[in-house]
């Protein structure tokens, strides 16, 4: 099947055609078509759901482009995405406002509906359970969520903190004392704020302990005050860790827990805390559970093909019902 689009101005085909852009790659790699210009004609062929879900793609985007919306080529691969997967969603609803701009100008904002989901629930919600695969952006949100508060006046402190449990190796044999040992655990956390404040900032407010950057078992006792807290990695949490760390919460507090329950490193007969409390806290009022799945997927292009491939053959420690 071929079907034609036809671009009304300069400025159109120059958003389509201009070497310097991936636009058409980008939208016959997403929707399975090849698409070809005759003048000012986008000619778009295969087979004819991909090609009617594509044409009306295109008509959207040119609308986009005529509010004069700067779309980037990750924005365009999320829009597509968001196309293919619900070919009746509005793609004019799928861009978002920015939740930080860091000191190098980088904009952060949710790019899924799911991870606007997760956003809006962190600024609703004192407890936010945030549940899906790896790069979904659980984390990077979540951080930038803290900062942005943060830098607002709205919490006093950050505090973030991991479950150290090993992946297939002792923390006994890493060389060190135990804050170098566990330093290797937590260093995601610290690239991720890195990037959003200021490096000289950043340690000075690790150094007054105003942000925190610690592993879950230095919670144990304590009560978190006017506090940003972030619980990484909770699948590796068990559940007493996971409810001793959800009762820290204090006046004033949020509490963000978030993990991929496919990549538990626990002992088998040890379950995911993140797991549990994805089931029983879903119904209490001032939390939100939000799952994500292989969609909101952004890194590299293949990891939603590798998520969709361990989903498929079922490879994974969720309990079978």
């Amino acid at each position: 099947m071929v079907e034609k689009v036809e671009l009304g101005d300069i400025n159109l085909f120059n958003r389509f055609s201009n070497p310097s852009v991936n636009t058409i790659n980008i939208i016959e790699y997403e929707f399975s078509v090849d698409i070809s210009i005759r003048g000012n004609i986008l000619l778009i062929s295969g087979e004819k759901e991909n090609v009617n879900d594509c044409v009306a793609f295109i008509y959207d985007l040119i609308n986009l482009y005529k509010t004069k919306a700067d779309i980037s080529d990750d924005d365009l691969i999320r829009l597509a995405k968001a196309k293919v997967e619900n070919p009746g969603v509005n793609i004019h609803t799928q861009l978002y406002s920015h939740v930080l701009i860091t000191p190098r100008k980088k904009v952060i904002a949710p790019r899924t509906a799911n991870q606007k989901k997760y956003v809006d629930a962190i600024y609703k919600n004192d407890i936010v359970v945030g549940v899906g695969p790896a790069g979904t952006g659980k984390t990077y949100l979540a951080m930038a969520c803290a900062v942005s508060l943060f830098q607002k006046r709205l919490f006093d402190r950050i505090i973030l903190t991991r479950p150290a449990v090993e992946a297939g190796e002792k923390l006994g044999f890493l060389p060190g004392d135990i804050t170098q040992k566990i330093n290797p655990y937590l260093r995601p956390l610290y690239d991720a704020l890195y990037e959003m404040i200021e490096f000289d900032k950043a340690i000075k407010l690790i150094e007054t302990d105003i942000i925190e950057v610690a592993p879950i078992a230095f919670m144990r006792g304590r009560t978190l005050n006017n506090s940003f807290i972030i619980l990484d990695e909770a699948q590796n949490a068990t559940n007493e860790q996971t409810k001793m760390m959800l009762t820290r919460i204090g006046t004033g507090s949020k509490i963000v827990v978030n993990g991929d329950v496919t990549q538990t490193d626990l002992p088998l007969d040890k379950e995911s805390g993140l797991i549990t409390a994805s089931k029983i806290l879903d119904n209490i009022e001032g939390i939100e559970v939000i799952h994500f799945n292989r969609t909101d997927a952004l890194r590299h292009k293949l990891v939603q093909n590798i998520i969709k491939a361990y989903e498929t053959n079922e490879i994974s420690r969720i309990p079978k019902k």
